[in-house]
């Protein structure tokens, strides 16, 4: 792939929270989990790090204190996006600041703009700093996706590299592969067709996932590069239910109570986000038992 920014597992990170804010002491604890497991990037300040919740100012902490904890062993990539793009203009610079790998942009959220609005959008932000970007696709969260033709223009920024796919869709993910070739790198946005994207030349997976099973995550992806397409597969549908039930609620909702019974974070998030329902709670923690996470 001509301009991957990583190739493997990029842990979409949580941000662990207590009553006084960030938990930074935490926020210690999984990276050195994410590290020791072999993850191949780190994504912060996103979708599962729950960044609509934090303060700019406690954004931008959490990436540098990221970015210092790191120190180079893996790429940093900041979550950056937002509904305003001058906003996203303003974070992506302050993240390149604090020393950024590089950026991950979601679409505009609540107002949602033409296709010729997100290449307009994508374009300012990626002009603003010298980083690559990665844009991000989740229409189950934003109401729109980035179409295949988008991503041909897209691909034409040099700074624009490819696109977290999470549509669920895997004829759109085959559309942009044919359009756009090795020319945008494609990551799997779900765990649960992270080998599939992959068997169509996907680059790996931004995972949930690998929150909790880091070191699995990553064998899993591996087997596939190594050429053992019936192991990986074996253990994407080993891990079919542990990922369902990671998604039974609005991530990351369950996966910030996984990590507390693995005793890592505590279950602490910001509202609108609420605990897990007991239902939802006990089947989690048995399919992670059953995995010998507790």
């Amino acid at each position: 792939m001509e301009r991957e920014i990583f190739r493997g597992v990029g842990t979409a990170l949580v941000t662990p929270m207590n009553e006084s804010g960030v938990d930074y002491d935490a926020l210690a604890r999984l990276l050195d989990l994410q590290l020791e497991g072999g993850v191949d990037a780190l994504i912060v300040c996103a979708t599962t790090g729950e960044a609509p919740t934090l303060t700019d100012e406690e954004h931008i902490d959490v990436i540098e204190y990221c970015v210092d904890r790191v120190a180079g062993r893996v790429p940093v990539i900041a979550g950056t996006g937002s509904n305003y793009t001058d906003h996203a203009v303003d974070m992506s610079v302050k993240a390149r600041k604090v020393g950024a790998d590089a950026l991950l942009c979601v679409t505009p959220y609540y107002n949602k703009c033409t296709q010729k609005g997100l290449v307009q959008s994508f374009y300012k932000i990626a002009d603003a700093t010298d980083l690559p970007m990665i844009v991000y696709s989740v229409p189950g969260r934003t109401g729109m996706k980035i179409l295949p033709d988008t991503c041909v223009e897209l691909a034409k920024h040099p700074r624009i590299v490819g696109i977290k796919e999470a549509t669920g869709d895997m004829a759109t993910v085959v559309d942009i592969r044919a359009k756009c070739g090795d020319s945008f790198a494609v990551w799997s946005g779900n765990d649960d067709i992270t080998i599939p994207i992959m068997a169509m030349g996907g680059s790996g997976v931004i995972s949930v996932l690998s929150n909790i099973m880091p070191r699995q995550t990553v064998e899993m992806v591996r087997k596939f590069d190594a050429g053992d397409i019936r192991g990986a597969a074996a253990l994407q549908c080993r891990y079919k239910a542990l990922i369902d039930a990671l998604f039974s609620e609005v991530n990351p909702i369950p996966v910030k109570a996984a990590l507390a019974e693995m005793g890592v974070i505590e279950d602490v998030l910001r509202l609108p986000l609420t605990p897990m329902e007991p239902e939802h709670r006990a089947k989690l923690t048995a399919l992670m038992r059953a995995h010998g996470l507790i």
